[in-house]
């Protein structure tokens, strides 16, 4: 179980690395961390602007951003000098776009999972939490799935992060590196790429005129996002978890139908929906159902979400009006 001080003092003044603290869940954490009295280094991407993504504007005292390339093995050795606790959630994560550059998702994905680790042993990290996805499980073979169910890639995005998981298994065992896995199952919020299913479902019925939508049979469970950042922090401050994999998720599998109605009913519409005549997602990618067996997080560090998706829904849709966050445009790959 998670020690006590994991939501009290557990992170005051502990120096922790977050690679891909710009994006969305890690922008959260990066947050949560800062609340507990942390320092935070954030990794993230270079970019010509030096923007920092969910982080831009944000200024505090502990917290410091530097870009560059989380597969830079002296890069991100440098940022892992004297830290704490590393968690390593920098990767590419478009399905489509895997499609098409495999071999940009192993440099960052796998390659880079090999410099954070390589990081962490050669700095004596205390801990590292690294970052899978319920897509390494492909459809499932059984529900709700648990740690035991077989992993199979059905996109070249899955099989980078099977492969970076494995690594990381084999680092703790080879080297004994502190490292454990956390396997998130879908995990949606404010800051969320307008991309994601829930943000472009209620985006739509909020601003627009209708409802465009993909495949609707499609079963996900959704995890709002601070329970997955709660997941994080306690698995990083729990004891004796090394080299184990933790799914983290709901339990509750919904369609993307049912989704839909769900937010045409929070958003307070009643808008036509038009199924797209193409998808960006290629078709032997698509995973029918992720339904998250979280029995292993529970047992072990107290993992329970807390948040409903109803609840979770309604901060999704106050957050996207009180940014203007309209309807996505229809992008390209």
């Amino acid at each position: 179980m998670v020690p006590e001080t994991a939501k009290e003092s557990f992170w005051q003044d502990r120096l922790t690395l977050v690679t891909g603290g710009c994006g969305f869940i890690g922008s959260h954490l990066v947050s949560a961390l800062l609340e507990r009295g942390a320092y935070v280094r954030v990794l993230d991407s270079y970019n010509s602007t030096a923007h920092r993504g969910s982080l831009e504007g944000v200024q505090h005292p502990r917290l410091k951003v530097h870009l560059g390339d989380v597969a830079d093995p002296h890069f991100t050795r440098c940022l892992a000098d004297g830290v704490d606790t590393i968690f390593h959630l920098a990767a590419l994560i478009g399905i489509p776009y895997s499609y098409l550059a495999p071999a940009h998702y192993v440099h960052v994905n796998v390659t880079g999972a090999i410099a954070v680790l390589e990081a962490a042993r050669r700095e004596s990290v205390r801990r590292v939490i690294h970052t899978s996805t319920s897509e390494t499980y492909g459809s499932a073979q059984f529900q709700p799935m648990d740690e035991s169910h077989p992993l199979v890639a059905q996109s070249p995005y899955a099989a980078t992060k099977i492969a970076a998981d494995q690594l990381a298994g084999s680092y703790h065992r080879s080297f004994d590196v502190p490292v454990a896995v956390l396997r998130p199952f879908n995990t949606f919020g404010p800051r969320q790429s307008l991309r994601a299913v829930l943000p472009s479902l209620m985006s739509q019925a909020v601003f627009a005129e209708e409802i465009v939508v993909g495949a609707l049979d499609p079963v996900r469970d959704m995890t709002y996002v601070s329970d997955t950042v709660e997941a994080f922090l306690e698995l990083a401050a729990a004891e004796s978890i090394e080299g184990e994999v933790y799914n983290v998720g709901s339990g509750i599998g919904r369609s993307i139908r049912e989704m839909l109605q769900l937010v045409q009913e929070v958003a307070g519409v009643d808008k036509p929906v038009r199924q797209a005549s193409e998808r960006f997602r290629p078709e032997k990618s698509e995973v029918a159902a992720l339904v998250c067996d979280y029995g292993k997080a529970r047992a072990t560090f107290g993992y329970e979400p807390s948040i409903s998706f109803e609840d979770g829904l309604e901060r999704l849709r106050d957050y996207l009006i009180e940014h203007s966050l309209v309807e996505p445009a229809r992008y390209h790959i």
